[in-house]
């Protein structure tokens, strides 16, 4: 039997940290599947398309990673796929936080999806991406916090 993980997030845009955690999943799942929700909190920056296709570019090549489109509950979007963990990246305690409230809310909608918590190496705990969308903002050099061969 495949194990296989839900990455969700808007991963508006994908960046250094994001495939940190993608990667080290990967060691605990033969699958990950990359879902780019709508955060309806968030105004979006990029396309949705646009959000998939970077995704695209720093995984190609990677074995075991697909990367879909949702717009349900991610619980909801884990049933129709016949997935029972959710992996979700924290770069700190205020992170933490908000995916362990969010994980018991998920626990509560759906008693048998366990969320899997993984912090960020410490050298991606820096980067956001709120930070790498105003560095492009303003002509900034994104080379450390986006993945090597994405074209943003």
């Amino acid at each position: 039997m495949k194990h296989v993980a839900l990455f969700p997030g808007s991963f508006d845009p994908f960046t250094a940290g994001h495939l940190n955690i993608l990667r080290r999943a990967l060691t605990m799942f033969d699958e990950v599947v990359v879902a780019v929700g709508i955060n309806q909190d968030k105004p979006g920056f990029f396309s949705m398309e646009k959000r998939m296709d970077i995704i695209r570019q720093a995984t190609q090549g990677m074995e075991g990673v697909s990367v879909i489109q949702y717009e349900s509950l991610t619980v909801d979007a884990c049933r129709q796929m016949g997935i029972r963990h959710i992996v979700r990246g924290v770069r700190n305690m205020i992170d933490f936080e908000t995916e362990r409230s969010i994980a018991d809310a998920n626990r509560r909608l759906a008693p048998e999806i366990e969320t899997i918590i993984i912090p960020t190496a410490q050298e991606f705990a820096h980067i956001s991406s709120s930070a790498v969308r105003d560095i492009l903002r303003h002509g900034g050099d994104l080379s450390t916090f986006i993945p090597e061969g994405v074209v943003l």
